[in-house]
């Protein structure tokens, strides 16, 4: 069994895309606070990216693991054929 660095990594940018996201649709029509950024609302729209790649990894990361069992092989290492 061995770390993987998806699980951990997927929630952080979920966790820190939810939280610019929600602060970008809370903020969306303060003027003040897009000033610097020439009225663009990047919380909103960095945070979004981040919670879709902080997604696409946590999914990557949680799906089936193929390891080499000889109790339950990969599916094309299985015997097809009649056992002898």
């Amino acid at each position: 069994m061995g770390l993987d660095i998806r699980i951990p990594l997927g929630l952080i940018f979920l966790l820190i895309g939810g939280l610019m996201s929600v602060y970008g649709l809370i903020t969306r029509h303060s003027a003040a606070v897009y000033e610097k950024s020439m009225g663009i609302n990047l919380n909103l729209t960095w945070g979004l990216l981040m919670f879709l790649f902080g997604a696409i990894m946590y999914f990557v990361g949680r799906r089936q693991k193929w390891q080499d069992d000889p109790v339950d092989p990969r599916p094309w290492e299985k015997p097809t054929g009649p056992r002898h």
